[in-house]
């Protein structure tokens, strides 16, 4: 049973309007990745920020203030109107909360904890709330005055992709009528620091699949998605969740599995969720982190799976490795190419400096300009973390 995805709320680096976000997309601008001191020990990194004003917090909502919570009403609060009416048509307990994330507020505590080990006292702002993995989804149930299912996911870069993949079982089994889904993230000094003790991360623009690839940026956005298990009225076509699949190889706590067989069986497994072949899936957003080992277990699965080739791209140039929200920007990034915000039937184009790496698998990595010979129906959304985690998921355009 396919779930409709019917809105979608997003920003990142990329802007903070789906409209925006859509034209820098399928045009390649990567304006938004910018160097950046002060986040990592005597270096400059190149990071995908965001900029724009965020909301304040709701009123009596203080003690829930974060830039993670700020960055998810943000998202939200473009698609409030919907939000609203689904409420009111459902009633406040048939609808659910499903949020990924792997910051919640830790940069908020940490400035706090900063401050009382140089005064002794925790300022008068800090409350621990901010800091629960589960904050956003608390966050967002009790401003809209929800009664339903409310959690959040935290299993690293594959979080808010499992986010969705949970809320399409939560329809599935009628726990629920709508689901509010998706993943935030934040820019975070103890997150930055410890993927720079990993050493990876680019100073530079990153170059997924490149013979120079250095390692990641990170970014921070949110998106968030109104799903249903109701189809538009009238026969309307809309874009849906149709399948996912989730594997787990333990193979190193941060390592993936060098041949990518985890990657595989998570494709596979969406494949045949979707029931469909892989020749029928049009676009795949790679997860494509521009590390050594994610790029080249990526390429060889990918390869695997899709034998006579797909056209695909990473979007990590373009907004950053978002971590826990990778998963949900990256579905709201196909969302868009299946949608109406293409009119042009682009593909997200793979940004990078052309230089192929000769020992890893050549892809169909879509160029700037290029589009689909027909209009898109299907899309491919990948997402691995550490751990082993691996997860796909498929959307389709659907009656």
């Amino acid at each position: 049973m396919p779930s409709y995805l019917h809105h979608l709320g997003v920003i990142c680096a990329l802007g903070s309007t789906t409209q925006a976000v859509a034209k820098a997309l399928f045009s390649g601008d990567t304006s938004g990745m910018r160097k950046q001191a002060g986040w990592g020990t005597g270096r400059e990194l190149t990071l995908g920020s965001v900029d724009s004003p965020l909301p304040e917090m709701p009123a009596g909502m203080e003690t829930a203030q974060s830039r993670n919570n700020q960055l998810l009403l943000a998202a939200a609060r473009q698609i409030e109107p919907q939000i609203r009416q689904a409420i009111e048509h459902f009633g406040s307990h048939r609808v659910a909360v499903v949020i990924g994330t792997s910051t919640s507020g830790i940069d908020e505590a940490t400035q706090s904890i900063a401050l009382h080990d140089a005064n002794g006292v925790l300022p008068a702002h800090y409350s621990y709330a901010q800091q629960e993995i589960a904050a956003p989804a608390t966050f967002l149930s009790d401003w809209l005055g929800l009664s339903g299912p409310a959690y959040c996911i935290s299993t690293a870069c594959t979080s808010s992709a499992r986010a969705l993949l949970s809320a399409h079982r939560l329809l599935e089994q009628d726990v629920c009528d709508v689901v509010l889904c998706g993943g935030a993230d934040s820019l975070c000094g103890l997150t930055l620091n410890g993927f720079s003790s990993l050493e990876a991360v680019s100073e530079e623009r990153c170059q997924p699949f490149s013979r120079n690839r250095r390692g990641i940026n990170i970014g921070e956005g949110a998106a968030l998605f109104l799903m249903s298990r109701h189809p538009n009225p009238d026969g309307i076509e809309s874009v849906a969740l149709i399948g996912g699949g989730a594997t787990s190889d333990a193979h190193h706590i941060s390592a993936p599995e060098p041949n990518g067989l985890g990657a595989q069986q998570a494709m596979r497994k969406a494949l045949d969720a979707a029931n469909l072949d892989a020749r029928q899936i049009d676009y795949l957003n790679l997860h494509g982190t521009a590390t050594q080992h994610n790029d080249a277990m990526e390429s060889l699965a990918v390869q695997a799976v899709f034998p006579e080739g797909v056209c695909c791209s990473s979007s990590k140039a373009l907004s950053g490795h978002t971590l826990g929200a990778a998963g949900a920007l990256e579905a709201a990034f196909c969302w868009l190419t299946l949608g109406e915000h293409n009119p042009a039937k682009w593909a997200p184009p793979h940004i990078w400096d052309g230089e192929r790496d000769p020992q890893l698998p050549a892809l169909n990595l879509a160029v700037l300009g290029s589009g689909f010979s027909t209009a898109p129906r299907y899309a491919m959304s990948n997402s691995f973390a550490f751990g082993g985690s691996n997860l796909s998921l498929i959307f389709g355009v659907t009656p």
